[in-house]
């Protein structure tokens, strides 16, 4: 939101962020391999592992296992289903386009154990540990979150290039709110009062809830997840974490880790923490800005700046990339029906993929920095978005921007808040677009398009069935 990148540091000029680049090694996130593991949960007296991975929504879906049969048993199976399932539970119907597997055969998966970290808010000692998935054969899933940014990572590694990323994501604190028919509600904070007007980077008000905000550090450190700043955000109750700058990989397991964090901390205050692009109607929504350079891999530098410091042609196309196909991907950055209700004129939320110097009116921001920290911001994705898949659309599209060797349009330095242009402005557009294009298609695959196609069109149906108060308010009595 407003002035949200104020704290964002530098990325690196050396290539110093790899897959392997956490906080591997500091003893509490992440080991080399099996044995490390068994070292490594023997010394904690772990009892329990949950075996985790991201679903197409970023769910954290698996199996709680003994960390004895863990290592004694076979590889753990999960229904190919887990990869096709809506928001609700539901499945997409078959079309022409999009077949179920009727036997809803296994998939296997392996641990990365770069990703073993604790679970800091179970009571017994528990471990958790992110895994990718594979076929029978051996093949990368090509509908798993994390496969598909990993596809992406691998377009950009072909080139000899790697990308650095920086997330931002906002969330709200509410009333825990057990009836869907009611709308949600700042909590109180330990004034006994909630918050009712609008607190942008309001110490105080970020105070309010200095309990929770221990707790969110304390179980961040103990699985060794760095916070870079935490903020108080413009809507009441709305907060915003910024993470240290590194590999976009180790950067989403981050991001999934974290909304888990986030949320159970919250619970242990009575509160809930949501992470829905737009909860409250008369609230500003909840984005996840995407900070975004390239180094090259062999030097270390930044693609992105000259010898002399100065723009690259590189920067200017990857910035083009983003302005043509963002709206292809937009289904990636707000993929629930919900999320379109962020994209408001006159709101913080862009509404267009123009592109500025240090303007956050505009979808893409270049904020003011050194050469060898030149980076883009991607201001488009709300917090709901899976990072996996968001990060993966983001850096789609520079790069294609980038091989396709693209111009940008002029950059804006005006208030764009009310002009739109280009971004699809509700989910069936988004999705249809999303499908049509033969360069998406392309870097994407065809089996993950159509797969999320066919899920997005299986939860707009969904909405569709559901009866909102806005049409008993206006049409009930007067049509």
């Amino acid at each position: 939101m407003l002035g949200s990148c104020t704290n964002h540091r530098s990325p690196p000029v050396s290539n110093e962020t790899s897959e392997t680049d956490t906080s591997y090694g500091d003893g509490l996130r992440g080991v080399a391999d099996v044995d490390e593991a068994r070292v490594w949960l023997n010394e904690r007296n772990i009892q329990d592992i949950e075996c985790i991975v991201p679903d197409i929504a970023g769910v954290a879906r698996g199996k709680m296992m003994p960390t004895g049969k863990f290592f004694s048993g076979p590889v753990m199976t999960m229904p190919a289903s887990i990869f096709a399932q809506t928001i609700s539970g539901d499945y997409p119907e078959d079309d022409d386009r999009f077949q179920h597997n009727p036997i809803d055969g296994d998939l296997y998966f392996r641990p990365d154990y770069q990703t073993l970290t604790s679970v800091p808010w179970e009571t017994d000692p528990t471990a958790q540990l992110i895994h990718d998935a594979y076929t029978r054969e051996g093949e990368p899933v090509e509908t798993a979150p994390r496969n598909v940014l990993k596809r992406i990572l691998g377009l950009y590694e072909a080139k000899g290039w790697e990308p650095v990323v920086a997330p931002e994501i906002e969330f709200y604190l509410v009333k825990p709110n057990t009836d869907p028919d009611y709308p949600l509600e700042p909590p109180t904070g330990r004034s006994g009062r909630p918050e009712v007007g609008r607190q942008s980077y309001s110490i105080s008000a970020l105070n309010e809830f200095d309990d929770l905000i221990d707790d969110i550090y304390d179980l961040s450190e103990k699985q060794g997840l760095e916070i870079d700043t935490m903020i108080h955000e413009e809507g009441a109750a709305q907060m915003e974490i910024n993470l240290r700058h590194g590999n976009p990989l180790a950067l989403a397991d981050q991001v999934f880790l974290f909304k888990r964090t986030i949320r159970e901390a919250a619970l242990r205050h009575d509160m809930y923490a949501t992470f829905m692009s737009k909860p409250m109607s008369n609230q500003p929504g909840s984005a996840m800005h995407i900070h975004q350079s390239v180094v090259d891999k062999e030097t270390g530098a930044n693609i992105f700046s000259g010898e002399n410091g100065e723009e690259t042609p590189a920067f200017l196309s990857f910035i083009a990339g983003h302005q043509q196909f963002l709206p292809y991907v937009t289904c990636i950055m707000a993929p629930f029906v919900n999320s379109y209700r962020r994209f408001a004129p006159s709101s913080a939320a862009p509404v267009n993929v123009y592109w500025g110097y240090d303007n956050r009116t505009v979808g893409l921001r270049v904020p003011y920095s050194s050469p060898q920290a030149r980076r883009l911001e991607n201001r488009v994705p709300g917090s709901d978005a899976n990072p996996y898949l968001a990060l993966a659309a983001s850096l789609a599209c520079g790069y294609l921007g980038m091989i396709k060797g693209l111009t940008p349009d002029q950059p804006q330095s005006g208030d764009c808040s009310e002009k739109q242009k280009s971004l699809p402005r509700g989910l069936q557009e988004a999705v249809a677009l999303f499908e049509e294009n033969e360069d998406i298609r392309e870097v994407f695959g065809n089996k993950f398009v159509q797969t999320y196609r066919a899920i997005k069109q299986e939860e707009f149906e969904t909405f569709m069935s559901v009866i909102s108060p806005w049409e008993r308010e206006y049409l009930l009595l007067n049509v």
